[in-house]
């Protein structure tokens, strides 16, 4: 570790504060839900060692996730909880760990409100007025006086179990659209008593809180506030509002404040894709530290520890949140310290694992960083014996498993057929907005390179390639192919395939149809109209890409919309013409004239060898991965990958 790489990470690097509590860096892995609880609210040897992963790669403070104040106060199952005593010994366990490897722990705790369901808690929502939330759409309970004195009262009682859990701070969840903030926002308060109407008594439930929290652990214990200081809907809260409220937290004993944005009905704010720029709410955060006296936290797509730096040395905030980042390396810190920057496997801001799984109610994971959440299961330790493994195919299925065999002690060759790594991982790497896609495979190319691993480019494997390296292991990773569709006359010219077009295997005319609204036309259209082409998006679907993440969804449709895409749902294409289309749909028959080019985007299949069918069964050992074996997404390749080299 050279003095000239702490110079570089200087803010990073120095201890901060939080009321009385000194951090070692300004490092924090926020709370993000993980699925991994068990149901009755307590942790697991699973959660604990996710937890402690990130204690050992550097993190300054981790905050965990969302722990309810009372049993039916959760937005989805397997939440955890601190409302009784017999919940703390876990919980115990879990800071026990953390604090073992160096890094500080505060526990967040909330209340869903109306941001839930019966279905999830047994019982009907609770909110400050009966308003549905747009997101979810169940009619709450309007919450009686008695009621919001015994809420406020149970996040007292939830502070101090986790004081004596050895939790080093508080986090009270303001943000998100949660009970707090539903209190907090015209979006969602209606109410014509004390705790509804003007800022001053909308802002009272959060502050009571503050209150007696602060009362009950006492006037010492760190306490942090996250809140939503702009809603993202109209009608909700304005940073102007929360330049009020947070003045009001700070003067109650808050001892720092974690901007955040959005809420249920504006989801795709909280958690933005790579098409947003980075840090992009380090603006609000500094809006914020402009009022207060007490230290700001910043949150949101930050994923690159210059970009930390940066927002830091700014001024902006004073520490930096970097949540998916975290989930991508856990040991990001340490390796920002030891001056390994290029070995950092960086979040890509797909969103697949992380809040897409969460959405689909599924435990939290990350395409990049297989190990995310199986910690305890998962770890590259050296083999046995030493294996002779040859890969067919360099994408990042196949890369990833050279990565994992290497460093198991195994020798590895891979060939390509094409004259760069990478395969159809370079191609959803095109569109606008994922860019940052390619990041992925610059780390494997990096990991390659400094593992020693033979790459063979421009160099398709057949049966004598096979017999001179006399392999050991044979792992196909040659990924797949479109599927030509049977549209009449689509032989023409002036016809091709998205993933050709994506790859510049063809020209494009100006005047361009996109035929399939899954994942490739969208998002080829948006690739094509940005470039300055005129894009028709033509699909049979009621809806374009509605199996996309949410926010990937969101600012894919904008993206489109801003660049004047025709977009055709509920449309049949019935023949391919010289210059366009013959159409089918509600309105009847249409011919479409004055198209220069016709792109097709169709279903992926397995690349198949069957040239090397042969010589294959003279392999000891043949494993078929990612899309070779079963078409999937990124993350089903990586997790393939990895999979298949620790096997060996």
């Amino acid at each position: 570790m050279g003095n000239s790489n702490l110079e570089n990470y200087e803010k990073i690097f120095s201890p901060g504060n939080i009321g009385k509590l000194e951090i070692p860096n300004r490092l924090v892995v926020p709370a993000m839900v993980t699925g991994y609880a068990n149901k009755d609210g307590t942790v697991n040897e699973r959660f604990i060692s996710y937890h402690k992963a990130r204690a050992e790669g550097g993190w300054g403070l981790i905050i965990t996730e969302n722990y309810r104040v009372n049993e039916n106060a959760g937005a989805s199952l397997n939440r955890l909880g601190l409302w009784n005593d017999n919940q703390i010994e876990t919980h115990k366990t879990l800071t026990d760990t953390v604090h073992k490897h160096g890094a500080k722990i505060a526990v967040q705790i909330y209340h869903a409100g109306r941001q839930t369901t019966k279905e999830i808690n047994g019982k009907q929502p609770v909110a400050p007025s009966p308003i549905p939330d747009p997101s979810i759409g169940e009619v709450p309970h309007e919450l009686t006086l008695t009621e919001i004195e015994e809420i406020i009262n149970q996040f007292a009682e939830a502070s101090l179990r986790a004081k004596k859990a050895g939790f080093d701070a508080i986090e009270i969840h303001g943000a998100h659209g949660y009970l707090i903030c539903q209190f907090l926002s015209p979006f969602s308060n209606k109410r014509t008593d004390k705790y509804g109407g003007n800022l001053v008594n909308r802002s009272r439930f959060a502050v009571e809180i503050v209150n007696v929290v602060r009362e009950k652990v006492g006037g010492d214990y760190p306490l942090i506030f996250r809140m939503s200081v702009d809603e993202m809907v109209y009608g909700g809260i304005t940073i102007e509002d929360s330049k009020i409220i947070a003045q009001k937290l700070e003067k109650a004993g808050v001892n720092a404040i974690h901007a955040s944005v959005g809420v249920g009905a504006s989801s795709q704010y909280i958690v933005t894709p790579a098409s947003v720029p980075h840090g992009w709410t380090a603006d609000y955060a500094a809006q914020i530290k402009s009022v207060v006296n007490i230290p700001v936290i910043t949150v949101n797509h930050i994923n690159h520890p210059d970009i930390a730096e940066s927002i830091l040395k700014s001024g902006r905030a004073d520490f930096v949140a970097m949540g998916r980042a975290s989930l991508a390396d856990p040991e990001l810190p340490n390796k920002t310290k030891a001056g390994k920057i290029s070995d950092i496997n960086l979040c890509i801001g797909c969103l697949q694992r992380c809040i897409g799984n969460v959405m689909k109610g599924n435990p939290v994971g990350c395409l990049v960083n297989p190990e995310c959440g199986r910690e305890k299961d998962l770890t590259i330790k050296k083999a046995p014996s030493k294996k002779k493994v040859l890969i067919v195919g360099g994408g990042v299925a196949g890369m990833e498993t050279a990565i994992v065999s290497a460093k198991r002690g195994h020798e590895v060759h891979i060939y390509e057929k094409n004259d760069m790594l990478g395969g159809q991982w370079l191609l959803a790497a095109m569109p606008p907005g994922k860019e940052e896609y390619n990041s992925l495979v610059t780390w494997q190319k990096q990991q390659i390179e400094k593992l020693g691993i033979t790459v063979n480019l421009n160099s398709p494997v057949d049966n004598g390639i096979i017999q001179e390296i006399n392999p050991d292991v044979l792992i196909v990773a040659a990924g797949s192919e479109q599927v030509p569709v049977n549209i009449p006359v689509c032989e023409r010219e002036n016809v091709s395939y998205t993933n050709d077009v994506l790859a510049g295997k063809t020209s494009v005319g100006r005047k361009v149809i996109v035929i399939g609204g899954g994942l490739g036309g969208p998002q080829t259209a948006a690739h094509l109209a940005v470039n300055g082409h005129q894009v028709t998006l033509i699909t049979k679907m009621s809806e374009i890409s509605s199996k996309l993440e949410p926010g990937n969804r969101f600012f894919l449709l904008k993206l489109l919309d801003e660049y004047d895409v025709n977009i055709k749902t509920g449309t049949e294409i019935n023949e391919i013409t010289s210059d366009g289309v013959i159409i089918t749909n509600e309105n009847g028959k249409e011919t479409l004239k004055g198209y220069d080019s016709i792109i097709i985007s169709s279903r992926l299949k397995p690349v198949k060898l069957e040239t090397l069918e042969k010589q294959l069964k003279h392999v000891k050992e043949v494993i078929t991965i990612g899309d070779a074996k079963e078409v999937g997404d990124g993350a089903d390749a990586i997790t393939a990958g990895y999979e298949a080299g620790i096997s060996l």
